[in-house]
């Protein structure tokens, strides 16, 4: 188990939803919390299947995938530092129709469904917290959609790797082609051409599996809509002065990371 300092500035800042709670909430939750690690590929749920943990990714990235009978996929939302993975346990399912694969692997908190849903009836910090969390995960969900529906794969393989990049501390990403046209629900000639594309405009270097970002700038001038109306969701609903306004509590200001 992890032991988890209560104090404010050693509580847990490497998720930020859990770095948004005040030491209090924290108090409650941190005998429940244990950090454990994500393996590349690992399913942390499938569809249907029960759910016993939600999971806090610290450095990982986690992809939620719909999956079609004949075993056909496409991304639908990822998920890191930024989130959770199972909000469908407190927006009152026990399952959800999607599944959970790690995309990059790292580490993880995870809490118990019962000591969740345990703070998160107290209708206090955490339910709202989660819950604007929640509404930002459907904009990126939509968007996705939308994006898949209307935008060339070249746009949308700079969405992927932006969304990515975002959630990681580091320009480099392990993933193979294939996974990439998995994800994207698109074949894999064409991601092996839009990745051509950026390779060979000095945007992006691909070998044996690794992505690395050499011109991030470049990648932003090339991405569709799509990824600026997801970002800022997220920076509305989910940085610390978006909890602060929201909460009405100014003087959780100064105790809150920035």
């Amino acid at each position: 188990m992890f032991d988890l300092p209560h104090t404010p500035v050693q509580r847990p800042r490497r998720n930020e939803l859990l770095a948004a709670l005040t030491p209090e909430v924290l108090e409650r939750l941190s005998p429940h919390l244990e950090v454990v690690p994500l393996a590349l590929g690992q399913v942390l749920y499938e569809a249907g299947g029960a759910m016993s943990h939600v999971y806090f990714p610290i450095d990982a990235i986690v992809s939620l995938l719909c999956v079609m009978a004949d075993g056909a996929s496409a991304e639908i939302a990822v998920v890191g530092n930024e989130g959770v993975v199972g909000v469908a346990l407190f927006m009152g399912g026990q399952s959800t129709p999607s599944r959970a694969l790690v995309q990059s692997a790292g580490t993880a908190y995870t809490l118990p469904s019962a000591s969740l849903l345990t703070e998160f009836n107290h209708i206090g910090e955490l339910h709202n917290v989660l819950l604007r969390y929640t509404q930002a995960l459907l904009t990126q969900m939509a968007q996705t959609a939308v994006c898949n529906r209307h935008h060339t794969v070249d746009q949308q393989l700079c969405r992927w790797l932006l969304l990515s990049l975002d959630r990681l501390n580091s320009s480099e990403l392990s993933m193979t082609q294939e996974l990439i046209a998995n994800m994207l629900g698109v074949r894999r000639e064409g991601v092996t051409e839009a990745a051509g594309k950026l390779q060979s405009s000095g945007i992006i270097r691909y070998s044996r599996g690794t992505i690395t970002v050499l011109d991030r700038p470049q990648l932003e001038a090339r991405v569709c809509e799509c990824y600026a109306v997801v970002k800022t969701e997220f920076d509305r609903l989910l940085n610390q002065n978006s909890y602060n306004q929201m909460s009405g509590d100014p003087a959780a200001a100064a105790d809150r990371p920035h």
